[in-house]
């Protein structure tokens, strides 16, 4: 598979404010209760190499509505649930950057927290903590005979074949996030729904503390592949390691969100700190070529 990335990020931003692209992840049987654009479910292993690396701010839960028998009651969502527990995936953090996508004049658009502002570039491409979700994307969408970000992106703002090059499905494809096999894997159990008294309201609201996002990534980093067991000991090991990251990636979020304005909105110049003050300055490793796209 051949994908032309440079320029474009449209899979690592949300391009809604400027063309209302679609919003399938709030459709169907399961609707992301929160309002992220394209979130990357990232694996259990995943998870725990972020941890590693200091990084559990740069984490973000996501919780499910659903119409099923199968769901659990918090704070007046109904939840999708197993025994109870409720399900969830965990993603990157979004955050407001100034951008310039698609050759257009610069905006404010929320963006993954490790992309580059201003090259379009993944901060952690090539790296051990690239998700393989992002290396493989668009596969599952072309495996599903599903419609592409790139696919959207060329209807849109470009001329078709520009940036999705071939339709081939990678044949290391890892498996679906939501499929069979991903209980403990990439989808996990919070232990104890009693404990979660207005966390899904600040989720839905995009109000999350660090307290709210670490207790889902602690549970995903302790979860067993296959089951919804949670270790309770390495629960709260992995909990003190999230709410103790002090990343710049928490740092860089800070930071945008205090000088950022409405999403899509153009970006003042003259009242917009650079990109290298912000995210470089505060330890963000810089962005190398794509070297010809994957």
């Amino acid at each position: 598979m051949e994908v032309n990335c440079e320029g474009c990020a449209g899979c690592c931003l949300d391009w809604r404010p400027l063309d209302a692209p679609g919003d399938r992840e709030r459709e169907g049987r399961y609707r992301a209760l929160d309002d992220t654009y394209h979130l990357v479910p990232l694996s259990r292993e995943g998870i725990r190499g972020f941890l590693d690396d200091g990084l559990g701010d740069a984490l973000v839960p996501r919780l499910f509505a659903s119409d099923g028998a199968r769901t659990v009651e918090l704070d007046g969502h109904r939840v999708a649930a197993i025994d109870g527990r409720p399900a969830f995936l965990v993603g990157l953090r979004k955050t407001p950057k100034p951008v310039a996508p698609f050759g257009g004049d610069r905006v404010w658009l929320d963006a993954c927290a490790f992309l580059d502002p201003d090259t379009l570039r993944c901060r952690v491409h090539d790296t051990e903590r690239y998700p393989d979700r992002c290396r493989t994307y668009p596969g599952h969408n072309l495996e599903l005979d599903a419609e592409t970000e790139c696919e959207r992106v060329e209807r849109v703002h470009g001329a078709p074949g520009d940036r999705l090059r071939d339709d081939a499905v990678p044949g290391d494809l890892p498996p679906p996030p939501l499929g069979r096999g991903a209980l403990g894997s990439t989808v996990f159990l919070h232990p104890d729904p009693d404990a979660l008294d207005g966390t899904v309201a600040r989720l839905v609201a995009g109000e999350s503390t660090r307290e709210d996002r670490a207790t889902f990534v602690a549970s995903a980093a302790a979860s067993a592949p296959g089951t919804g067991e949670v270790n309770a000991e390495r629960f709260e090991r992995e909990r003190e390691r999230a709410l103790a990251a002090d990343s710049w990636v928490g740092a860089a979020d800070a930071a945008w969100r205090a000088v950022a304005d409405e999403r899509g909105s153009r970006v003042d110049d003259d009242a917009t700190p650079a990109a290298a003050t912000v995210e470089t300055d505060r330890g963000a490793p810089p962005t190398g070529p794509w070297g010809g796209g994957e």
